[in-house]
């Protein structure tokens, strides 16, 4: 019996993204198939903080089962890690575990070039990336790894952030990222749009941005504060999540929820297998709200212990 014990360097060697992307779209098509088992995530909460528990089973194409787990400790001490641990969904056996917090990055960012894929127009080129941390550096290469982009600008507030982020995405991507002093300038000639701060109050404002735009957001989304506007929901033709289930569970509620807009919200497994349309045409604007479907950690963990094993 032998099983993989992986960290955020072995996750970083062994990734190939346009793999992972497959992965979770394959994920998508078992979540419209019934054969995807995802529960809202849940905490233990002890006075100082709180242990938070996602799980998910992936039984019918993945075939595998586990969960993640992750902390929420306010101080600095070194060992805050995530965990995600795969089990084989037909026997129990144990798979193995990955530790770090590399995988939860790479992810996020696969789920964001499912949409993008769904979602954006099919000759969309030109790129814009508001945010610099992690999520916004695998946003991007996974919108680089499902659509022939030619530009590609960033914005963060901090300089030295953006220009770090441009010349090291340009290396790694092979394309020349183009760091921005304004969101405008950033967002203005943009086909696809990544929105992936920590703000609470919006980045973009819609009359920026340009006809049949897609956006992906990733940060905030809640009523305490978004980092894009309501606007664009009222602009958006379609607008997709990859959870419903865990947009409506949040103890803060999402910024759609009790408004016009939350009638308009549809599963993204619905739109990655047919049964809705992801736009009507090019002239639409698109917006995917990612809010994190449960057992995507677990299928990506068994993807790259896969990769591994290679």
């Amino acid at each position: 019996m032998s099983y993989q014990v992986l960290t955020d360097s072995d996750v970083l060697k062994f990734t190939q993204m346009e793999s992972i992307i497959n992965a979770i779209e394959r994920v998508f098509y078992e979540k419209a198939n019934g054969s995807l088992v995802s529960p809202p995530r849940f905490s233990l909460e002890t006075e100082n903080g709180s242990l938070v528990f996602t799980a998910g089973a992936a039984t019918g194409i993945s075939k595998v089962t586990g969960f993640r787990v992750y902390d929420t400790y306010s101080n600095d001490d070194p060992g805050h890690e995530q965990l995600v641990s795969v089990f084989d969904s037909e026997t129990g056996i144990f798979k193995g575990i990955i530790i770090g917090n590399s995988l939860g990055a790479i992810r996020t960012g696969a789920i964001g070039g499912v949409a993008i894929k769904a979602m954006s127009r099919p000759d969309a080129t030109q790129l814009a990336v508001i945010g610099t941390g992690a999520q916004a550096r695998t946003q991007l290469e996974a919108a680089v790894a499902i659509r022939d982009i030619k530009q590609i600008q960033v914005y963060s507030r901090n300089e030295q952030s953006r220009m770090k982020f441009a010349r090291e995405m340009t290396e790694k991507l092979g394309i020349e990222v183009f760091p921005v002093d304004s969101q405008k300038k950033c967002v203005e000639n943009a086909d696809i749009v990544i929105c992936a701060t920590n703000s609470l109050s919006p980045v973009l404002e819609v009359e920026w941005l340009k006809q049949g735009v897609h956006i992906n957001t990733v940060g905030p989304k809640s009523i305490n504060g978004s980092e894009i506007p309501i606007e664009i929901a009222s602009q958006s033709s379609v607008i997709t999540t990859d959870s419903l289930e865990q947009l409506n569970a949040y103890s803060t509620p999402h910024f759609l929820v009790d408004t016009p807009y939350e009638n308009n919200i549809v599963q993204l497994s619905d739109v990655v297998t047919g049964e809705k349309l992801g736009r009507t045409s090019n002239r639409d604007m698109t917006l995917f709200c990612s809010v994190g479907l449960s057992g995507t950690e677990v299928v990506v963990a068994n993807e790259i212990i896969k990769l591994a094993k290679k």
